[in-house]
């Protein structure tokens, strides 16, 4: 998977080599664009930004600091929205767990914390019960908790997950979608640049981004 090649790459990145700027990215070269775009939910001006991740994704907890700060730098720009691939299929629990925390409103308190635990503490979060505990540890009400799990917004979400990402063609982690139609990876961005080093493969990437937020924004 896009996830683990790009791990590997990244785990092995040591020496700074020269780039050229993607400022002007090339379609097929440092992005691609959907043969079939998607709906977007961002109003008026504002250009829609999906990740898609996985929080056991390495490149995806090494992308989360940067694409914070884009996030912030970007401000009123853009709307963003967060998507878990499903990698274990339409009953993915930490998938299961991101819908939980989004619909209890406590992505923002826990989000980064299930990274930290996952790649930081190395903490085991691919089953169910092993998720359930660590929410209850780090302090979620167990009954409201498992409210929420089970709930049918929740569930309904969680079955839709494997036909939302087959629409965006998305196989890999992390993928970002930009107006419903321009697809960006980190390690996409890296091959087209030949680019060697990680913090260049990360700024190269939001100048890929932001280039395509600026293009999508002017056919508004």
């Amino acid at each position: 998977m896009r996830s683990l090649r790009f791990a590997l790459i990244a785990a092995t990145m040591v020496a700074s080599t020269a780039f050229a700027s993607p400022a002007d990215p090339k379609n097929g070269v440092d992005y691609q664009t959907l043969s079939a775009p998607q709906p977007v939910q961002a109003t008026g001006k504002k250009v829609e930004v999906i990740e898609f991740f996985a929080y056991h994704c390495p490149a995806c907890n090494m992308l989360e600091p940067a694409f914070n700060g884009w996030i912030k730098k970007q401000g009123d720009n853009i709307h963003v929205r967060r998507i878990h691939l499903p990698f274990q299929g339409p009953a993915d629990p930490e998938a299961h767990l991101f819908l939980t925390l989004e619909a209890m409103g406590k992505l923002d308190q826990y989000h980064h914390r299930v990274f930290q635990a996952v790649h930081v503490q190395r903490q085991r979060l691919m089953k169910d019960d092993q998720i359930i505990e660590w929410a209850v540890k780090n302090g979620l009400d167990r009954a409201k908790f498992m409210e929420t799990w089970n709930s049918f917004g929740v569930t309904t979400k969680l079955r839709r997950l494997n036909q939302i990402s087959g629409a965006y063609k998305v196989s890999g982690t992390p993928t970002i979608i930009i107006d419903g139609k321009y697809v960006v990876s980190p390690s996409q961005v890296a091959e087209a640049n030949k680019i060697q080093d990680v913090g260049q493969m990360l700024q190269a990437t939001t100048q890929v981004m932001d280039a395509l937020v600026k293009k999508a924004a002017a056919t508004k």
